[in-house]
């Protein structure tokens, strides 16, 4: 059966994700097709537990769901036409009255910088009705930039709850911050998580573009936070147009002393002012350089955001800052280098020699970044196939991810991949599989083939029903 054209989001859909950080969605699957999706979940909780990861295959009907053109196209609008599904996923049961702490999810227990730019998103999916009193997930709108929590009580009046009919499902950038509420029918309830990342950079926009100019959406939920040069340096970013606040703003000393002396305040000011030093030119790339050698990690860290957009003036200062002697110094500017990716393809070579670099955390972040080169693609492909063998589980993890965003250039990282389906880390494994599909040479479809067949896992085999009917 031919699979329905992806339902792009609107204009003003894609504004309400870029400002909020998520959006509440419906898929249309009858009641029959829920009904018996719960009757399989139940039979599987019941008899053998979480299946965890293996949550997809075990439950074979829930692909239906990522095919429906409602969730295929609002992640092909956040993400791009070809998006890859992570092997980490998860089915959340909740019966208790309770309510969960607010939080972040991790990457897998591993520790990277995040994101502003959405290369990342999570979609929680309901497949029962979800009244507020069965413990919907509660979502904080706008706090996806935001590292510290900037609201202390459980409830707060702007929270999003992904409430609604069997169906439902949020569509969250993946750092927003979240929670569990209280069941207070204690009925079951399920939550279904699955992660996507973006393996392409945008060239024009991927979800229904009528108006080119950024506008606030009509629907802005983030009392939180107000960040109107990252939004609209957010939306021209996904439309296809690199660091384009660079340059637009005046270079006046005073004004550029002044943003400076607002990187080390509040979150929501700090982050406001580095984005507006990254307007103001070389005088404003020092000021964000001089941020990002701080001992403060927080000011480190926003500084690199602003440099992140702050256009090719920033790329010379930041290469030089990989040889500082501060592991966060260091970390923050390879991923604004990443940031910049084709701006920024003369540090390829500085930021080959960290691999070699005795701290996880950096190696980890330099092959991150390389994933955003496109050139000298021959070097990149070979410091990604070098990252595959490190000694660290999260540097050969994000290597292979990194992979996957070079095509059939990455053909020369075959066999290392190969390896890889091998390794002792069950991410390394999947995503060296996902990696040749993306590279999709002879030899990659042919390594993956032979590799799914000897893990083929069959859904319907359990303890009770080893080999019949």
């Amino acid at each position: 059966m031919q699979q329905k054209q992806p339902l792009l989001l609107t204009d003003e859909q894609m504004r309400e994700f870029i400002t909020n950080g998520c959006l509440i969605l419906k898929t249309d699957f009858s009641h029959a097709f829920h009904d018996n999706l719960l009757e399989q979940l139940n039979t599987v909780y019941a008899e053998e537990g979480n299946p965890g990861n293996n949550l997809l295959p075990r439950i074979r009907e829930l692909q239906k769901v990522f095919d429906h053109p409602v969730v295929t196209g609002a992640l092909t609008s956040v993400l791009g036409p070809n998006y890859m599904m992570h092997a980490h996923r998860h089915g959340h049961f909740n019966a208790l009255p309770t309510a969960g702490g607010w939080h972040k999810d991790s990457y897998w227990g591993y520790d990277r910088v995040r994101n502003h730019h959405p290369n990342w998103a999570m979609i929680m999916y309901f497949p029962q009705d979800t009244p507020v009193d069965l413990g919907p997930t509660g979502i904080m709108p706008g706090t996806q930039n935001h590292q510290k929590r900037a609201f202390e009580a459980n409830e707060h009046p702007a929270e999003v709850l992904a409430s609604g009919e069997a169906g439902t499902f949020a569509l969250i950038h993946y750092d927003i911050w979240h929670r569990s509420t209280p069941n207070i029918l204690g009925k079951p309830r399920y939550m279904l998580k699955f992660e996507f990342m973006r393996t392409e950079l945008p060239k024009q926009p991927s979800w229904n573009n009528q108006e080119r100019e950024w506008k606030k959406p009509a629907n802005l939920l983030a009392p939180l936070a107000a960040h109107d040069l990252m939004w609209e340096e957010t939306w021209n970013w996904l439309s296809g147009e690199l660091c384009s606040l660079a340059g637009t703003a005046s270079s006046d000393p005073q004004e550029v002393q002044e943003l400076a002396g607002k990187l080390s305040g509040d979150e929501t000011i700090a982050i406001n002012a580095a984005y507006d030093l990254a307007r103001r030119g070389q005088a404003g790339v020092n000021a964000l350089l001089d941020g990002l050698r701080s001992d403060d990690v927080h000011v480190s860290r926003i500084s690199a955001y602003g440099l992140a957009v702050a256009g090719s003036e920033a790329v010379d200062g930041l290469i030089a800052a990989l040889n500082n002697e501060n592991v966060n110094t260091v970390t923050h500017a390879v991923f604004a280098l990443g940031e910049l990716s084709g701006l920024a393809a003369k540090a390829v070579p500085a930021l080959t020699e960290l691999l070699d670099h005795p701290e996880d955390k950096i190696r980890s972040a330099v092959v991150d970044a390389l994933g955003f080169m496109n050139s000298p693609v021959e070097d990149v492909v070979a410091s990604l196939t070098r990252g595959l063998q490190d000694q660290n589980a999260q540097v050969r993890f994000m290597s292979s991810l990194s992979l996957s965003r070079m095509g059939a250039s990455a053909e020369p990282a075959v066999p290392q991949l190969e390896i890889a389906l091998d390794d002792e880390n069950r991410y390394v494994r999947a995503h060296a599989a996902e990696t040749l599909h993306y590279i999709g040479t002879d030899r990659a479809k042919n390594s993956l083939i032979r590799f799914l067949l000897n893990n083929r896992w069959c859904s319907t085999t359990t303890k009770a029903n080893a080999f019949y009917p």
